[in-house]
């Protein structure tokens, strides 16, 4: 397993990162659990979480229960230093969790705690931020996105007051790196000139949707990557298994994510599936499995701090994991840059 730098800070991760959101809805704990122990034997030392996990669908109920999972897995196991943890501070608009409050210098300290405490850790890897207070064009928000409500002061205000409250984590111990989730060029821009201007950590990775289906990443905040090394941790690879073939002639398996999520949050569309068709023929011809060529295509962008997939499964995981001996040809990248033009922005 190739392992890569996480930001400038001095932790390395894995390439392929264990993602966690169905622990306590679609797999159970001991699911979970061996997972996680699967996926260390193959080289993996990444797992990302968040506080609101799980997910499919996501309740009041379950708020912290995928943390309490990993958690006790780290009581069982005795392993925490084997594993880079990541997880994530829900803010505005995700109701379930401090009833949608926004991302402040006060929700981070016991934000943090919580979460050490579900976790049973003294520490966390890498903090994320879930979710922008401003708003985000992730989620299918780009097709009406409308930033003009902004208050650009007050963001940046509120950007230098949770570095400072970071910046404590950090002396205290807490937290080793920071990153942000579903963020944009000019959002992850501001932070970094924050944390230059006012001190406090600097922002390390950003974890966005990125996937054969989903290709925003690739213009402005592919440039912000590579200038300000901020490596992308790509979530949803596989268009929420959309790119694994499973659901095409209108077949849905039983127990999968169509089954809890029709819409697919917004995935499942004509276009969609005229995509994954092109995709599908290119593996075939080429002798590859579909779910491998799309995460191996993945790992090939220059930009990919850690390609971020999850698995119902044992089967699935085995499959994600044999990525790591796919090697993709120039061939087979030419043909995938041809379907994309063909088929750009399919939801």
């Amino acid at each position: 397993m190739r392992m890569k730098p996480l930001g400038r800070t001095k932790i390395e991760v894995s390439e392929l990162c264990l993602g966690s959101m169905t622990w306590g809805t679609q797999n159970t704990a001991e699911e979970g659990h061996d997972q996680i122990d699967r996926a260390l034997d193959a080289g993996i030392n990444f797992i990302d979480t968040a506080e609101m996990y799980p997910v499919n669908p996501i309740s009041e109920e379950t708020v912290g229960r995928t943390e309490r999972i990993i958690g006790l897995w780290f009581e069982r196991a005795s392993r925490r230093s084997d594993v880079v943890l990541a997880t994530k501070h829900s803010g505005s608009g995700m109701g379930y969790v401090r009833e949608g409050a926004p991302i402040s210098a006060t929700s981070i300290p016991e934000t943090i705690e919580g979460s050490l405490r579900r976790l049973k850790t003294d520490y966390i890897d890498l903090y994320q931020f879930h979710w922008p207070n401003r708003g985000s064009y992730m989620f299918r928000q780009n097709w009406t996105y409308d930033p003009s409500g902004q208050n650009r002061a007050e963001t940046l205000d509120n950007m230098e007051e949770c570095l400072e409250a970071l910046q404590k984590e950090v002396k205290r111990g807490t937290i080793r790196a920071f990153g942000l989730s579903n963020e944009s060029a000019w959002g992850t821009t501001q932070w970094l000139a924050a944390a230059e201007r006012k001190g406090g950590p600097r922002v390390a990775s950003v974890q966005n949707e990125y996937s054969l289906l989903c290709r925003m990443y690739d213009t402005d905040m592919a440039e912000m990557s590579m200038n300000e090394d901020v490596g992308l941790l790509a979530f949803s690879p596989l268009a929420t298994g959309l790119l694994t073939g499973k659901y095409q002639g209108k077949k849905i398996p039983e127990k999968s994510r169509m089954t809890l999520s029709p819409e697919m949050g917004g995935r499942r569309t004509d276009r969609a599936f005229k995509a994954v068709d092109a995709y599908l023929k290119i593996a075939k011809k080429h002798g590859l499995d579909p779910t491998q060529m799309a995460l191996a295509w993945c790992c090939t962008r220059p930009f990919i701090g850690s390609v971020i997939f999850g698995a119902t499964t044992m089967a699935q995981l085995d499959v994600a994991l044999g990525t790591v001996d796919v090697t993709l040809s120039d061939e087979v990248l030419k043909e995938i840059d041809a379907a994309h033009r063909l088929h750009p922005m399919p939801y």
